[in-house]
């Protein structure tokens, strides 16, 4: 299973939607990071819906450990500020981590399970 994303604006052009499909990996995620990041640093947006609901997290503990405590620190591009609603399938736990691990990192990523409570979340907090 091949890995592809899109990223775009919101229909209210409030945040910026990643869309992935296939198997999440670190490596992936900050390429799609950087990409997300810098187009709404170009809009002047910070909020991101990250749809997962198609994507699967392959990564072990260690690597998603790391990529929150060090990959999404050291890059210029990261707005570590960003508010992050990350929307993953009903039955996929293999996100919960990275939600854990960013948290505690210190970045705003939380977990939804529901398409409306994730923008929900983008559009009020």
């Amino acid at each position: 299973m091949s890995t592809s994303y899109t990223i775009s604006l919101s229909d209210d052009e409030s945040y910026i939607i990643v869309k992935i499909l296939g198997k999440q990996t670190a490596e992936l995620a900050m390429k799609q990071n950087l990409e997300a990041h810098a187009f709404g640093d170009e809009l002047g947006i910070g909020r991101y819906l990250v749809d997962a609901t198609e994507a699967v997290n392959v990564d072990s503990t260690l690597e998603n450990y790391s990529f929150a405590y060090t990959d999404m620190q050291t890059p210029t591009g990261i707005n570590k500020a960003a508010i992050v609603a990350l929307l993953v399938s009903p039955d996929d736990h293999s996100h919960d981590f990275i939600e854990t691990v960013s948290r505690n990192a210190g970045l705003n990523v939380t977990i939804f399970r529901d398409r409306e409570l994730a923008i929900h979340h983008l559009l009020t907090i």
